[in-house]
């Protein structure tokens, strides 16, 4: 079964009586001829090393070997729990592990690329918000994953999910569009909500340009994937309450494979603009590379 965009995929799920999440494990079976068991059991094992790298960075205070990150999710999971949090129990877990997550990465830790390591604080930051809030067992956590999966390899196949192809519009966009198609699935959604959410968090976050400090996946990385997981939820509150995407989801993909085309080579992760040529990003890559005479 090919399926080459989010219309073939509603399609697919029309015509199979099948969830988004479910095309994608019958896609992998076919393409990697192996058994559907022993796909889920691989799964199962990413979304555990996901667990891991939320554990270790919500108890790890200690500074990335870099020095411009790390200790943010201990205090944002401290202060959640706190009762002081505004954003409710739902995005400010979500924000936590995040957080977490990125650090983890920062650290040299093990994290799951979803679908890139630069992104990868979205979809777990998701998933266990709805595990600790909602008791969502990690059976259906796993099938999270097919679901984001399936959304996240039609956006590869129509536009980028790299920020050196087309900014961060194509990592944290991409992640954060994974991440609200997952959410309505997860919460009793048809494919079509799901879709329809996928599309508008892309819509979001179309034209964010990649500008790391330092080269490094860190500032302001992080902190857009925090920022990722409200957006996630609010595409998915808004799906599941009725709200459509006026501008079809292929054709914001579509959108995004355009602007990432159009944007300049200084705002696609060489650090050659934005945030990372800012007085302070440049004093930090200077501190971090260059040797003093």
């Amino acid at each position: 079964m090919e399926i080459q965009s989010m219309k073939e995929l509603i399609e697919a799920c029309q015509r199979e009586n099948k969830s988004i999440g479910e095309i994608m494990l019958m896609v992998e079976a076919e393409k990697s001829g192996k058994d559907e068991g022993t796909i889920i059991g691989m799964m199962e094992e990413r979304l555990i090393k996901m667990k891991e790298a939320v554990d270790s960075g919500i108890q790890d205070a200690s500074t990335a070997p870099s020095g411009i990150s790390g200790g943010d999710a201990v205090k944002m999971y401290d202060y959640v729990h706190q009762g002081k949090s505004l954003s409710g129990d739902y995005i400010s877990h979500a924000m936590s592990f995040s957080l977490a997550t990125s650090e983890s990465n920062a650290r040299m830790g093990v994290i799951v690329a979803t679908p890139t390591a630069g992104a990868a604080g979205i979809l777990p930051g998701v998933l266990f918000s709805l595990h600790k809030n909602d008791g969502t067992p990690y059976q259906e956590l796993v099938k999270g994953l097919f679901t984001a999966s399936m959304l996240g390899l039609v956006i590869a196949n129509r536009s980028f999910i790299s920020g050196a192809a087309g900014g961060c519009q194509a990592e944290v966009g991409s992640a954060t569009a994974m991440a609200a198609g997952t959410i309505v699935e997860l919460k009793g959604g048809t494919p079509q909500q799901a879709v329809n959410a996928t599309a508008i968090a892309m819509k979001s976050l179309l034209g964010l340009v990649c500008d790391p400090v330092g080269g490094l996946v860190e500032v302001p990385c992080i902190k857009r994937n925090v920022i990722g997981t409200s957006i996630a939820f609010s595409a998915a509150d808004m799906s599941l309450a009725g709200v459509e995407s006026r501008i079809p989801c292929d054709e914001v993909i579509e959108a995004m494979y355009k602007v990432g085309k159009d944007m300049p080579r200084t705002l696609r992760e060489t650090s050659l603009g934005g945030l990372a040529m800012t007085e302070t990003g440049k004093q930090v890559k200077e501190r971090l590379f260059c040797r003093k005479s």
